[in-house]
C-alpha cells in the first residue's frame, strides 16, 4: 500500500524544499497478486481491516466513557456506560476482534469497579 507524504529535501533540509515521497506501509517488498481471486482477497482484507479499526476505536471510546463515569463517581451514569461497554466488548469477542478470554477479563474488571462504587 502506497501513501504520498511530504518529505524535506535531503540536500539542505529547508522547509521550502518540500517534495512528495512514496512511503510503503507494511512489509518491504509487497507484490500485487496476478490471480483475480487473490486480488479480490487483498481488497476484502483491506476493507475488513478498516472495519476492525473503526470498531476498536468505538470500543475504546465506550471504555473511556465508562472509566470517566467511575472517576466522576456518578453511579447512574456508570451503570449506563457499563452496559454499553460490556455490550461492545461482547460484540468484539463474537467477531474475533478481541480474544474471548480478554473480553471476559475486561468485563470482570468493569463489574468489580462498578460494584465498588455502588
Amino acid at each position: 500500500m502506497w501513501y504520498d507524504i511530504a518529505c524535506m529535501d535531503e540536500c539542505n533540509g529547508t522547509p521550502s524544499q518540500v517534495s512528495l515521497c512514496r512511503l510503503t506501509i507494511g512489509k518491504g517488498d509487497e507484490k500485487m497478486p496476478n490471480i483475480k481471486s487473490a486480488k479480490k482477497r487483498v481488497k476484502v482484507i483491506e476493507t475488513k481491516t478498516l472495519q476492525n479499526k473503526i470498531f476498536k476505536t468505538q470500543l475504546k471510546t465506550d471504555i473511556k466513557k465508562y472509566e470517566a463515569a467511575l472517576e466522576a463517581g456518578d453511579a447512574e451514569l456508570a451503570k449506563v456506560t457499563y452496559k454499553a461497554a460490556v455490550k461492545k466488548i461482547d460484540q468484539a469477542a463474537a467477531c474475533g476482534i478481541i480474544h474471548k478470554n480478554a473480553a471476559a477479563r475486561k468485563k470482570s474488571q468493569f463489574t468489580k469497579k462498578l460494584n465498588a462504587i455502588g
